[in-house]
């Protein structure tokens, strides 16, 4: 599942494949854009926020992207066989040494790039974002304070608290938090969940496994999530899963009551 940390690797494998580069080919899937041809424009930056991603052009145009829950974009080398069907693909940009696709990007749009805003103005402070200070950290403190009713878990996901906390950092933090995360944000250490989310994401920027147990070895990356099966990497015990939130923002959320006591679904 995409998260803050893979957007991060993504636009990074982006920027060394396109900028500085003319595209030589631009073929767009997708309804809105199906008549588009960028081709002979340059590449000229790579912008990553939360889980968005902008493409830069040189005639001050942007391509937006939303990867969801199961988008992604992959370099190849022209004529390399995709990793995925071709059918899945909803952008291909190409240049003499590179071929990136999007597959399953169903959010796309090309904007002037002063309107990135109309995208990610109402979001958090970016927790990867390169020049995060205390600013950063009192603004993301002072939005989550001001849900005090609210679930911890559905607090830690929305985006206009702090951006880049997806399924697997919220199930994380939360453990580590020692809190169920059906816990009111009102009993929880804002500043504490602010800081861990932080160093969390930080320390899994440039990584190419994601781990929140700082192992990199099979079946101990991870202390509660998808661990129903193995139990709590910490204690042991038996890890309990139920879905946190309302319709399609239901979210499956792993957790251990013996290391996370506090209010849970039956």
């Amino acid at each position: 599942m995409p998260e803050g940390d893979t957007v991060l690797h993504t636009g990074e494998r982006l920027r060394a494949a396109l900028v500085g580069r003319t595209l030589t080919r631009t073929d767009f899937r997708h309804p809105a854009l199906a008549t588009l041809d960028l081709t002979g424009l340059d590449v000229v930056a790579v912008r990553t926020v939360g889980k968005h991603l902008f493409l830069r052009f040189s005639d001050g145009t942007s391509l937006h992207s939303h990867l969801k829950m199961d988008g992604s974009w992959r370099v190849f080398t022209p004529g390399q066989r995709w990793s995925s069907p071709g059918h899945h693909a909803r952008v291909i940009l190409g240049n003499r040494s590179a071929e990136v696709v999007g597959f399953r990007v169903h959010d796309l749009a090309v904007v002037p790039t002063e309107q990135e805003s109309r995208f990610v103005g109402h979001l958090g402070p970016d927790l990867l974002d390169p020049e995060w200070g205390p600013g950063h950290a009192a603004t993301a403190v002072e939005r989550l304070r001001q849900q005090p009713d609210a679930e911890i878990g559905e607090a830690l996901l929305d985006q206009r608290v702090m951006a880049g906390i997806g399924n697997v950092y919220k199930t994380e933090i939360c453990f580590l938090l020692g809190v169920s995360p059906w816990t009111p944000v009102a009993e929880v250490d804002a500043e504490r969940t602010v800081e861990l989310a932080r160093r969390l994401l930080s320390a899994n920027a440039h990584r190419s496994r994601r781990t929140t147990t700082g192992m990199d070895v099979r079946g101990r990356r991870s202390w509660v999530y998808e661990r129903t099966r193995h139990g709590c990497l910490r204690c042991g015990g038996k890890v309990r899963v139920a879905d946190q939130g309302v319709g399609t923002r239901a979210r499956p959320t792993w957790f251990c009551p013996r290391c996370q006591p506090g209010p849970a679904p039956a």
